[in-house]
Parts: C-alpha cells; structure tokens; sequence
C-alpha cells in the first residue's frame, strides 16, 4: 500500500494505513525508538527511517498483507539463520500482517544494525585519522 506521495514525517506516512496496519507500524516505530533512543526519525525513500551517527539505521514499510524492515543486516551465524524465515529478495525482512509480528527477532534486527553502524563510524574514524596523519607539512 505505500505509495510515493512525499510524506514529511513518520506519523504522516502511517496515517495512510488502514487502523490494524497501522498498530502493527507503530509498534515497529516503538521497538526501534526502544532499541535507539538517540536515532533520528526521518522519512527516506518515501518510507520511515531511522538514522544514527549520520547514517541511515533501518527502514520500515508497510503494505497491504504485510509489514517490511530494510536492509538485512550483517549478524551472527544464528542471527542468519533466523532471517532466512522473514527474508524476502535481497536485502527484504517480510512479516505477514496475519501473523504475531515477532518482536524479539525485530529488537535482534535493530541491534545488528546498531553494531553494523559502529563498525562503520569506526572505519570512517580510522580512515579520517590515517588522512590526516599523511598529511605532508613540507
């Protein structure tokens, strides 16, 4: 059901939804905001987003049988597996309005994301560092 009209802000685009959809999308919003209080709500892509140390965190959708969470991220083995039930093309975590959204896999979700986002402030750190120490003053 998510269209391309340019929402400016997340509460905008869940409106859209109809009532069942949208406790399940704000539910989704409350776990994310849970997880990461100091993210930022945005819209991005025309859907929600949450972003964090200046890059975007996770996505989240929703549609007429289903609710999604973009991207997949990077986890443990066990994490892996675990996705392989929701995952729905590349890159796409699907869960069926029809059934219990499993919110502990989504809090796991969320966490990957979070630890995935470290890693790459600290690259971006490391690489600003070596720059700046190859700098030549001659």
């Amino acid at each position: 059901m998510s269209n391309q009209r340019a929402y400016t802000n997340i509460d905008e685009y869940i409106a859209q939804f109809p009532a069942e959809v949208q406790v399940v999308l704000q539910k989704i919003r409350t776990i994310i905001r849970e997880e990461v209080p100091i993210a930022s709500e945005k819209i991005s892509y025309a859907i929600p987003a949450f972003a964090l140390n200046g890059y975007n965190l996770v996505y989240f959708a929703g549609w007429k049988r289903h609710v999604s969470l973009y991207p997949i991220p990077k986890g443990s083995a066990e994490f892996a597996q675990t996705v392989e039930q929701y995952a729905d093309g590349k890159g796409t975590l699907k869960f069926d309005l029809a059934q219990p959204l499993p919110e502990a896999f989504i809090r796991e979700v969320v966490f990957w994301h979070v630890e995935n986002n470290k890693l790459r402030v600290a690259v971006k750190q490391a690489k600003s560092r070596k720059n700046s120490n190859n700098t030549s003053y001659e």
